[in-house]
């Protein structure tokens, strides 16, 4: 894509790039409180059948992702136009969701700033290796990414050390401030935990806090996974890495059903997000819509985005995301051609 055609789009975009306080208030009260009356609902559901709980939880878990995506876009400064009103929703709503607020945005802008970056790898963004890389890398590490890419690590066990472990402690590197926020996240976390454990008994609180934010995470990492992984996503060294690519090509567009939209916030519209991290949740369908070069986005559905669980390593010669599977057999027609014996890698073991 040429600098006018980049600046153009830049353009078409900035309009809707502006937060409306009419449409943030009344996404707050009608995000929100639904979460406190469904959790009540399953708390009393409890004495009727642990499935309808169950079911109560689901739904209350789509709320928790909807109030997930208006931390996110507080994060990006986009919710509200003054900086303090975004700072303290989007620390209100990180306990809520059980994210420290400056944590994330700056964890979240190192990602924008490097998505699709096979140079700048390893900061808020799912574990990717390259064919060439996972073929070098050591048993542990192919092991460690094999059990990483299962799906039912990423999402069983993921929401798990999400929230309970990544969430919780500080990097390194981080700021007084940021450090700061974190402890008082899990402070008021804490408390506010051991208030409804008082009030309900611990059992029932697990299993209606427990099943909502594990759903709500699960959720969450699929959404972020799915927006990212797909047959040809964009992945480029940093000498060629293009900002405007990665956000439309290296991101998805996740056509849902309206009520899932609804729910996720519309951030299904990944690519333009990616594009212009300032267009609030509910302005990115009409950026869309109103801009013809993002409607070229790869999109995906429901049933499609399910055979992206099959992607595990990228090939950056073809562009594309490859199978396991198909990198062994590539590996055993090379040794054929050459008159060689396979080397045993770990693909021998499955």
């Amino acid at each position: 894509m040429s600098k006018e055609k980049t600046k153009q789009l830049h353009k078409d975009v900035a309009p809707f790039a502006k937060s409306d306080l009419k449409k943030s208030v009344i996404q707050l009260i009608n995000t929100v409180p639904p979460i406190f009356v469904l959790w009540f609902l399953a708390y009393q559901s409890l004495a009727v059948s642990i499935w309808l709980t169950f079911a109560i939880a689901i739904v209350a878990a789509g709320f928790v992702v909807r109030t997930f995506i208006i931390f996110h876009d507080c994060t990006h400064g986009s919710f509200f136009r003054n900086k303090k009103a975004n700072d303290v929703v989007g620390t209100i709503t990180g306990v809520l969701t059980l994210f420290p607020y400056e944590k994330w945005k700056r964890e979240h802008a190192i990602h924008h700033a490097s998505s699709s970056n096979l140079d700048k790898r390893g900061v808020g963004d799912i574990w990717v290796l390259t064919i060439e890389e996972y073929l070098e890398a050591s048993k542990w590490t192919r092991f460690a990414y094999r059990f990483y890419r299962n799906p039912f690590v990423m999402f069983g066990l993921g929401p798990l050390y999400l929230v309970l472990i990544s969430s919780r402690f500080n990097r390194k590197d981080a700021r007084r401030k940021e450090r700061m926020n974190t402890y008082v996240t899990n402070v008021v976390i804490v408390a506010l935990y051991a208030l409804m454990i008082w009030l309900v008994g611990w059992p029932s609180f697990l299993i209606v806090q427990g099943s909502i934010m594990f759903v709500a995470a699960a959720l969450g990492i699929w959404l972020f996974y799915i927006q990212h992984t797909f047959e040809d996503s964009y992945f480029e060294e940093e000498s060629d890495w293009d900002y405007v690519k990665a956000a439309v090509e290296g991101s998805s567009y996740y056509k849902l059903p309206k009520v899932l939209q609804w729910a996720t916030g519309n951030i299904g519209f990944h690519h333009v997000h990616h594009l212009a991290p300032r267009v609030p949740n509910y302005n990115l369908e009409i950026a869309h819509e109103s801009t013809p070069p993002l409607q070229k986005a790869t999109t995906i559905t429901i049933r499609t985005s399910l055979e992206s669980l099959r992607y595990k390593l990228y090939d950056p010669e073809h562009k594309t995301f490859v199978t396991f599977k198909e990198v062994k057999d590539r590996v055993k027609r090379t040794a054929l051609s050459l008159d060689l014996k396979p080397k045993r890698t770990s693909f021998d073991s499955k």
